[in-house]
């Protein structure tokens, strides 16, 4: 049965202070083992373009497919799983001219995950949540498409806003518990998702709790739009999230300095979801479950961590080495912290006190 989303955040955190949790892994990476065609992504809609790629579409077409891949995953011992919903937002599927499907995708995803985790809470007595994911879309606010035009946007943050917003509102009437904005690579784009969520909640009278999770795109631990790990966390902690954290980027190996740094600052739940290494020549991931463990063995030796998983080239079987790497384990402590003023621009400044 579906809690509140404030009772299903006050659970997440009761059992945040026990363990260390754990998220799903890709479902990309998954989709692909089963070599689908088009056939399978089109299904019985007349689209006029070709669907194939079109991953958000199988909670349509496919259920089955994304039904046993989310109970792969708590078979592995996910506390979390997520919507197959990485672009299921009016901007993304713009490119299959499947818009007139935005909501429809996301209440049957958020309906997928949802019965999968009640019905494993159901056999075991262990809660299970539902996190529904948010894209961070093809476009960003921060930066012109057009080398020849720097003020030129693709889209307004009020458009960009409402996208969300809408995306929002479907997942969460299909019944998710969270709504997870990950991927992020613009802190604006991420900031106009804080804002798409806050208004609904306004709407709703409820509270809606929000995972945040930024990706890294160089070694010096920034993101696209320029952000350090330490800045971003100052420009969206009013969000008041319940997770922060970090995912795809690299492999657990490289991201290690960058967990570091965002466990020793934020107070907020650490969810960190890396991928299973880096890509080889062909666009494949060949770190092993095993690598991956131990990688995930030392984050939590270190208290680095209150929630892990997987993002590109991650199995279940990654899932499953992570749960067996943190079980036991003691989960990361949060930090405690004055209250000066901490602003942001592509550093952080914190005011004297």
């Amino acid at each position: 049965m579906t809690l509140r989303h404030s009772e299903a955040a006050a659970v997440f955190r009761d059992q945040a202070k026990q363990r260390i949790l754990l998220t799903d892994g890709a479902f990309g990476t998954m989709i692909q083992s089963y070599r689908l065609e088009e056939a399978d992504y089109r299904g019985g809609y007349d689209l006029p373009c070709d669907q194939k790629g079109n991953n958000d579409l199988l909670v349509l077409t496919r259920p089955d497919v994304i039904d046993a891949i989310t109970r792969q995953y708590l078979d592995a011992g996910s506390d979390i799983v997520s919507t197959n919903t990485f672009n299921a937002n009016i901007i993304s599927q713009e490119d299959y001219d499947a818009v007139h499907l935005v909501r429809e995708i996301n209440l049957a995803a958020a309906r997928i995950a949802r019965k999968a985790a009640d019905d494993y809470a159901a056999k075991d007595g262990r809660p299970r949540f539902v996190a529904g994911a948010i894209g961070p879309t093809n476009k960003t606010l921060s930066l012109s498409p057009d080398v020849n035009d720097p003020g030129y946007r693709a889209v307004d943050f009020d458009t960009m806003r409402d996208v969300y917003q809408d995306q929002t509102a479907a997942l969460l009437d299909g019944g998710c518990d969270f709504i997870l904005i990950e991927t992020i690579f613009d802190t604006l784009n991420a900031k106009a998702a804080i804002m798409a969520v806050l208004d609904e909640q306004a709407k709703r009278g409820v509270e809606v709790p929000m995972m945040i999770s930024m990706t890294i795109t160089d070694m010096s631990g920034r993101n696209l739009s320029g952000h350090s790990v330490e800045a971003f966390w100052h420009a969206v902690r009013h969000a008041h999230p319940l997770t922060i954290g970090l995912n795809c980027a690299f492999g657990a190996d490289l991201l290690r300095p960058h967990v570091q740094v965002l466990s020793g600052l934020a107070d907020a739940l650490v969810m960190i979801y890396p991928n299973a290494g880096l890509p080889n020549d062909l666009g494949q991931y060949d770190e092993q479950p095993a690598t991956t463990g131990g990688f995930i063995r030392e984050w939590a030796e270190q208290g680095l961590v209150n929630v892990v998983g997987g993002c590109c080239g991650s199995t279940p079987a990654h899932i499953a080495a992570m749960a067996g790497a943190v079980a036991g384990k003691p989960a990361r402590k949060l930090p405690a912290h004055d209250h000066r003023t901490r602003l942001a621009g592509l550093d952080p400044m914190t005011m004297a006190a």
